[in-house]
């Protein structure tokens, strides 16, 4: 099957696929009439396996060793139970210092952060970890990016499309034939849907934070 069937029946976007392809997770054979992948129903049975696994937060090498056989289903889920134990013990500092503070009244100025902050090295020193929103914020800007770059192109294709429109109106028997006008209209309108969808795909793909698979493991 191709990869458009595997993406409505795994639910796992393309780009992800070729992702795990070119991790080795996945090994696609080739049909050898039109040279596209053939997707086969093992290997949609080896997506649905890498989707519950990453869905469980397994890292790439952790679903490797199991692909291969190195390492059980049992030993892999002890292992990564230790790394869901770590990370809810420090979301539990991390409660326990927001409790803390929402107890403080007054403004950010009249905090003791230097205080707070000695507090929190304290409890790193012990073991404990606090989240970076770094991602978060990283992510806003991508939002931002492509919403501006998106913008940008659908402006410049409106003004063409208003360009012509006006030359048209001003000067309709030097202009090219009424049909000759609408297709070439319609070929910055083709381009504005074609951004637009674009800009869709690329929300949902930051909003999934796929791109950073590769980043992350």
């Amino acid at each position: 099957m191709k990869i458009n069937q595997v993406e409505q029946l795994v639910g796992i976007t393309k780009k992800n696929i070729r992702f795990y392809e070119e991790q080795g997770l996945l090994s696609p054979g080739r049909n050898r009439e039109n040279g596209y992948r053939d997707y086969t129903e093992e290997d949609v049975k080896k997506l649905e396996q890498i989707k519950l696994l990453r869905k469980l937060g397994l890292p790439l090498e952790e679903i490797r060793l199991m692909q291969t056989g190195k390492s059980t289903v049992a030993d892999s889920m002890k292992r990564h139970l230790v790394t869901l134990e770590r990370e809810q013990q420090n979301v539990s500092h991390s409660i326990k210092l927001c409790e803390m503070m929402k107890g403080k009244e007054g403004l950010l100025s009249d905090l003791d952060t230097h205080e707070l902050l000695s507090r929190m090295d304290e409890m790193e020193k012990s073991g404990a970890s606090f989240r970076d929103i770094e991602n978060r914020d990283v992510r806003q800007k991508k939002y931002i990016g492509a919403a501006i770059a998106s913008a940008a192109m659908v402006t410049l294709m409106a003004g063409v499309i208003l360009l012509l429109v006006w030359a048209f109106k001003t000067d309709p028997e030097e202009a090219p034939p009424l049909p000759v006008m609408v297709i070439i209209v319609a070929v910055p309108a083709v381009v504005i849907i074609g951004v637009l969808l674009s800009l869709i795909q690329r929300i949902y793909e930051i909003k999934r934070g796929e791109e950073d698979d590769a980043r992350k493991f």
